[in-house]
């Protein structure tokens, strides 16, 4: 049996399995897409956390999750006969094929960034859509939200050349918030800081960042350390709220050295 085949007859045990469970197990009859939703995105969550740790194993396990969703999602959408996994498949596997020219056709290529440009002037023509920013669900976090603006809009041209422009940018938004901040006007404020937080995110992707893996790295880190400082607390049976900022920041500077 070659590894092709191991695959696919996997795939099949699974697509049984999710049968049995959907026509058996009283959890499973029950599930709904809407049900099943915020438990999708759960798990999408869990795939990448396991991805940031670095942990294949977990990896592996936290796919299967997401796999399974994926197949329940279609089991209940072949009862409505609305469409199976074989229609999944074809849907995606069409879909590559087509935002693929320079695979499957005759177009040329030099970079990825052509692929990207073409990627998006190939989901304008599609039926219906009118904005390359339709693409863009309204649901995501907001910093993976405007990185996924910024990534769209410089795949039709709309982007600075050099990332020293969004460097200056960075610092004239940095400005503009300082003058809000001196007015004291808390809408203004805000106003400011988002268009901070978006020539940040912004500058990120010229520099080849992923601002969301960036910043759950500090979170990451700064969990790290400030458990170190609770734990050095205990030890030395004093609550955090008893000590001095002068005492916690001895503690805070040798969790960075662990």
């Amino acid at each position: 049996m070659t590894r092709r085949q191991e695959q696919l007859q996997a795939f099949d045990r699974l697509l049984t399995i999710m049968d049995e469970l959907r026509e058996q197990c009283p959890w499973d009859k029950k599930q709904t897409m809407e049900t099943l939703r915020h438990l999708t995105i759960e798990e999408v969550y869990e795939l990448g956390d396991a991805i940031l740790e670095k942990d294949l194993d977990e990896v592996k396990k936290e796919l299967g999750d997401v796999l399974l969703h994926i197949v329940f999602y279609s089991r209940i959408g072949s009862e409505t006969k609305d469409f199976d996994i074989a229609d999944v498949c074809h849907s995606i596997s069409d879909k590559l094929v087509e935002r693929h020219p320079h695979i499957y056709g005759d177009v040329k290529v030099e970079n990825e960034d052509d692929v990207k440009r073409n990627w998006e002037q190939i989901k304008l023509k599609e039926k219906g859509k009118t904005s390359v920013l339709q693409g863009v669900p309204k649901s995501l976090p907001a910093m993976v939200k405007a990185n996924r603006i910024q990534d769209k809009v410089a795949g039709v041209g709309f982007d600075w050349e050099h990332p020293e422009q969004v460097y200056q940018k960075v610092e004239e938004e940095l400005n503009e918030l300082k003058v809000e901040v001196a007015s004291g006007n808390k809408d203004k404020m805000e106003s400011e800081l988002g268009d901070v937080l978006f020539s940040i995110i912004n500058y990120a992707r010229f520099l080849k960042l992923n601002p969301e893996n960036a910043l759950e790295r500090t979170n990451k880190k700064f969990i790290k350390r400030f458990q170190y400082l609770e734990a050095k607390s205990k030890e030395i049976n004093t609550s955090l709220s008893e000590m001095t900022l002068a005492e916690m920041d001895v503690y805070w500077e040798e969790a960075k050295k662990v």
